[in-house]
């Protein structure tokens, strides 16, 4: 099935529900990345909790960045996602393959010990809001929780899950990607959150087991099955990047004149890769050389 994203509204207790399959996406990032089993599977987690709270944005061109900084080997990692169902993003470092034993410690050996997990919203009309927390679970979704409860203050439950299963004849890690999101909206029902996040959290596993080759609204259905359960909106998901040639040439322009100059003299041309989607573009001096002949620099 195609990654999507459901969002609804259990309108009796006023609250909000969002869930998100990112299965492909999630392998579409690795083989992009070429990442290793650890990376690939942070960064996952990463676009997928960017989807879900992408979802959460008003406006249709706002973006929100998730970023997490850490001391160990991952180093860190970068994702944003916006309301339309892109997502996009990076890890520091695409070589960490090992995690540890399940439970408490099993992100550590590739997080560390120390580091900050920050939210950047896009308000609109150039302004931005950014906030921060500490790791202290050393857990990304166990982080994005916290980060919900202390930063935003909003009480909120955070489930992802990422089964193996086979993709093209072969066994495959990110077979199936799920993430689901709830949250009381001001007026909403604090014990019947509490009910439903203790619930779900028991079911989440099998419920995503049995039912998420049949769509996230399926999913989210056997999820939650009760009747006043309404759908707000539905969406593809994607992994794509918004880089461009011209784009790379803004930059150049931003550099200015003589920062230019010294860039033609010295190496003739000009590079650039995208960190996002690891395209690389090439500017040759003849480019440059016509932009500052046209005075564009």
């Amino acid at each position: 099935m195609p990654d999507e994203l459901v969002s609804g509204l259990l309108k009796a207790s006023d609250l909000r529900l969002v869930l998100a399959t990112t299965g492909a996406l999630s392998r579409q990032a690795r083989a992009t990345h070429q990442s290793m089993p650890a990376s690939a599977a942070l960064l996952s987690q990463g676009l997928t909790a960017a989807a879900l709270m992408g979802s959460l944005r008003k406006g249709t061109d706002s973006r929100i960045n998730v970023q997490l900084e850490c001391d160990g080997p991952l180093r860190g990692l970068f994702v944003d996602g916006d309301a339309n169902g892109v997502v996009r993003g990076y890890v520091k470092n695409t070589l960490v393959e090992y995690v540890g034993t399940e439970g408490k410690y099993h992100w550590r050996p590739v997080l560390g010990n120390q580091g900050f997990l920050s939210v950047l919203r896009d308000q609109g009309g150039g302004e931005y809001y950014r906030s921060s927390v500490e790791l202290e679970h050393f857990d990304l979704v166990a982080d994005l929780e916290r980060y919900f409860h202390q930063s935003d203050q909003v009480p909120s439950h955070l489930l992802m899950a990422q089964l193996p299963g086979p993709v093209d004849g072969q066994e495959d890690p990110l077979a199936t990607v799920v993430g689901l999101l709830v949250q009381p909206l001001p007026n909403g029902d604090r014990d019947a959150f509490k009910a439903l996040g203790t619930r779900l959290k028991a079911q989440f596993q099998t419920a995503v087991q049995a039912h998420a080759q049949d769509g996230a609204l399926t999913l989210l259905r056997s999820l939650v099955p009760e009747a006043d359960l309404e759908v707000m909106s539905r969406y593809p998901l994607r992994f794509t990047c918004s880089c461009s040639r011209d784009r790379v040439k803004l930059a150049l322009l931003a550099m200015g004149r003589e920062e230019l100059q010294d860039l033609l003299a010295k190496e003739g041309q000009a590079e650039a890769t995208c960190q996002f989607c690891t395209t690389r573009y090439v500017i040759p001096g003849a480019e440059i050389q016509q932009m500052l002949t046209e005075g564009r620099a």
